[in-house]
This record gives C-alpha cells, sequence and structure tokens, in this order.
C-alpha cells in the first residue's frame, strides 16, 4: 500500500530551479553547498534539482543521486523535489526506486519527450508513475521542450490521483491556468519566471525559477508581499527584477544563470555539451544586471 504525504500547502512560494555546478568537468559538490546554504538563508520554500535548469540530461544516473545526496546533506530542514524525466518509463521508475528513499518531499516529472504521447498515453504513464510512488508527483507542463502539451482535460484526469499534488506550469494557455487555480485540484507553480508576479497575483501557489539564484532574498519577500496584499511593494520589487529574469532566458538555459553566479563569484561559469557558455555580449549585460541588484533594497 502506498504511503504518500500530502500535506496542504506543501508546494507553495518560491522554489529554485538549482544548477549544478562544474569543476574541470566535475561535479562541483563545494559550490553546490554553498548555492543551497544561500537559498536556505534567503528563506526560500524549497528546491528543486536535476531538473531543466540542472543540466540533469547531462548527468549520469550516479551524479544526479550524488548531486539530491548532497544537497540534502547540506540543507537536512529544507524540502527538496527531485527531477525524473525520460523517454522510457522502465528505466525512469527503476530511478524513483532509488529517489525516493532519500527524503525528498516531492518528484518533479514531465511527460516523455520527443514521442509526442497521446493523451490517453500520457496519462497511463502518470498512472503508472503514481503506482509506483511514495512521494507526492508535481506534473510538469512544457510542451516547448517535450514536444507534446497536457491538455486542459488530461490534467484534470492526471489530478484525479491522490499522488498529483501540484502542476508546473509551462504550459502557455492561460485560460487552462486560471481553471486549475480556480478549481483547486493542485497546486499551480509557474514555470514561467517572468510570469511569477501575475500568477501569484492570480492566486496561484508559487513558482519554480531559474532566475530566483540572482537575489532569492527578492523573490521570497515579493511573494511575501503579494500574500500579504502589498501590490506595490511586490511591484516594486518585480520590475527591478524583471530585466534580469529576461537576461538569464535570453540564450539557452541555465548558461545565463552560470554566467550570472560566475559575476557573484559563486560558482565557475562551466557548462556541458551541447550547451555553450553565454555570448561576450550577454555576459556584459549579466554582470551589469548583478551589480544592479546587489545594490537593489
Amino acid at each position: 500500500m502506498q504511503h504518500i504525504t500530502r500535506p496542504n500547502g506543501a508546494f507553495t512560494g518560491i522554489w529554485p530551479a538549482l544548477i549544478t555546478p562544474f569543476h574541470d568537468g566535475d561535479v562541483d559538490h563545494a559550490a553546490l553547498r554553498t548555492l543551497v546554504r544561500r537559498f536556505e538563508a534567503a528563506r526560500v520554500a524549497g528546491l528543486a534539482v536535476c531538473a531543466t535548469t540542472g543540466e540533469a540530461h547531462v548527468l549520469s544516473r550516479e551524479e544526479r543521486l550524488a548531486v539530491l545526496d548532497t544537497v540534502l546533506e547540506a540543507a537536512p530542514g529544507l524540502p527538496v523535489v527531485m527531477g525524473l524525466a525520460g523517454i522510457d518509463p522502465r528505466p525512469m521508475l527503476d530511478e524513483l526506486e532509488a529517489i525516493q528513499r532519500r527524503p525528498i518531499a516531492g518528484i518533479l516529472v514531465p511527460p516523455p519527450c520527443y514521442v509526442r504521447p497521446s493523451q490517453a498515453a500520457i496519462v497511463r504513464f502518470y498512472g503508472d508513475l503514481c503506482a509506483a510512488t511514495r512521494v507526492p508527483v508535481i506534473v510538469y507542463n512544457i510542451p516547448y521542450r517535450t514536444g507534446v502539451r497536457i491538455e486542459l482535460d488530461t490534467l484534470r484526469t492526471i489530478a484525479q490521483h491522490p499522488a498529483i499534488a501540484a502542476l508546473k506550469d509551462c504550459g502557455g494557455d492561460l485560460s487552462a491556468t486560471l481553471a486549475l487555480i480556480d478549481e483547486g485540484r493542485v497546486q499551480v507553480l509557474t514555470g514561467e519566471d517572468l510570469q511569477i508576479f501575475s500568477t501569484l497575483c492570480l492566486g496561484g501557489a508559487g513558482a519554480i525559477a531559474a532566475s530566483a539564484h540572482l537575489r532569492p532574498d527578492l523573490f521570497v519577500k515579493m511573494a511575501e508581499a503579494i500574500e500579504a496584499g502589498d501590490l506595490p511593494a511586490a511591484r516594486r520589487i518585480f520590475q527591478a527584477l524583471r530585466p534580469a529574469i529576461e537576461a538569464m532566458f535570453a540564450e539557452p538555459s541555465p548558461a545565463p544563470v552560470k554566467a550570472a553566479l560566475a559575476a557573484l563569484g559563486l560558482i565557475r561559469e562551466e557548462i556541458r555539451a551541447p550547451l555553450l557558455p553565454v555570448s561576450p555580449a550577454l555576459r556584459e549585460a549579466i554582470i551589469g544586471h548583478v551589480r544592479r541588484l546587489e545594490a537593489f533594497q
């Protein structure tokens, strides 16, 4: 029998989508610990590791589990969501068994990429996953990466399973987002960083955000101001963050985030192929954004 802990409000607030730092091609676990403790000091709600921003697609299974172990060790009181993705469900389910032997808050799972499964196949995919999990599942709807959109009726069907706790929403369909927020079947976390302010104002639960690496304290303060009803304060913070957020996606992620963290002296600016470091022009612009945000109060 499954024993899935799904407390109300479990997936709310700001969840940085953690990068994986490298040093001479290997995972830099010392830098990873530094980043985790920085996020903990900023009072983020939790962390999402080994997802898109974490370059999980170019990490081996052993590296992914080692990253997870380092993050859990660095901040044992901070909830951690683990990314789990692939095309073939069989190795995914095998890796899930290893993941959920750790004290994780949940798993973040997109539908299989590249093969473009039907909506019925997506329902079957999440059903099989939920049957095997003992931790909550966050559905990751990101059609511009997977090649398939999870339609609203499909999301409603998936959400009936008690293991489905939240949605990371990159679906690009505002009407579907609003319907899911209004219906309350799952907690809706935006995965589009420029939509954090609007999603929270519309009643969304929070965000899984790559750009929260820059000034995580400001992202947290913005979310807290919205929750308190202080929209002018929240809007002021968001407008200060907005140019930097845009820069974080001006070239393929997570290269811009890594350039920003390197400018802060927190990591080495290394990224694994097939991605490349940012262009010199973008790096110069990012350094300017970093300096401006450092001075923002």
